[in-house]
């Protein structure tokens, strides 16, 4: 699973490093501890009139569907299982035509052995960003007015795989990375999305494992780069 992850670049980095047309307002800042509900980053396409767009824009980090009734939700919906999600009424409509990247400098995944759990943070083996492979949906606040800018709620999901090589000593489940090769037809609103689909996406995402490196970390609290810093040798997968 991927419960906490890390963005260091900046709004205009990523528009740059993900070819962005559009960016949109109140973009978060970066952090080293983001939490689920919080809002992320996220690269999308839009087509409602005229040529794609492709946009920056910010997300709640857990997925709203557009037909629940509230914001909050008795499930968790910052992860979505890559193996159910084109079926799940969820994440169906998403799979299907709001596909997103959710970029990442990296994540934390905790270790547990007994009753003792050890974080560890996950990253590119090149410093480079991760792009996760993310669903998005827009929800209709029906307490709000009509004339409400906060009416409309903008939230997304990341999908996770079974874990790959080393990374499954850690933990059972991590995110489903593409390649930059895999952005395009991923991001695309005109692909229709389905299970095969999302199972070809996996597939792609098993090359890039042996792309990260892992290294242990102090509990992670607060934010602040120190978070990541090594406890004890990196190790590579």
């Amino acid at each position: 699973m991927c419960g906490r992850f890390i963005i260091t670049d900046t709004a205009s980095d990523l528009a740059a490093m993900f070819d962005v047309e559009h960016e949109g307002e109140n973009l978060p800042e970066p952090s080293w501890n983001i939490k689920p509900t919080e809002k992320i980053p996220i690269v999308l396409e839009s087509a409602k009139a005229g040529p794609v767009v492709r946009r920056l824009e910010g997300a709640r980090w857990s997925l709203v569907p557009s037909f629940a009734t509230e914001l909050q939700s008795s499930f968790a919906t910052f992860n979505a299982r890559a193996e159910t999600a084109a079926e799940k009424p969820t994440f169906k409509s998403s799979v299907a035509s709001r596909r997103a990247l959710v970029p990442a400098t990296g994540y934390y995944e905790w270790h547990t052995d007994g009753t003792v759990k050890t974080p560890y943070f996950i990253h590119s083996d090149d410093g480079l960003p991760l792009a996760f492979a993310g669903l998005y949906s827009w929800w209709r606040n029906p307490a709000l007015a009509d004339d409400d800018p906060a009416r409309w709620v903008l939230s997304a999901t990341i999908l996770t795989q079974d874990a790959e090589g080393p990374l499954a000593v850690l933990h059972d489940r991590m995110p489903v990375i593409l390649a930059e090769e895999w952005w395009d037809q991923w991001l695309d609103p005109h692909t229709p999305g389905d299970q095969a689909l999302v199972d070809a996406a996996v597939a792609a995402a098993r090359e890039t494992v042996g792309s990260l490196s892992y290294h242990e970390v102090a509990p992670v609290r607060g934010d602040g780069p120190e978070l990541i810093e090594p406890v004890g040798a990196p190790s590579t997968v």
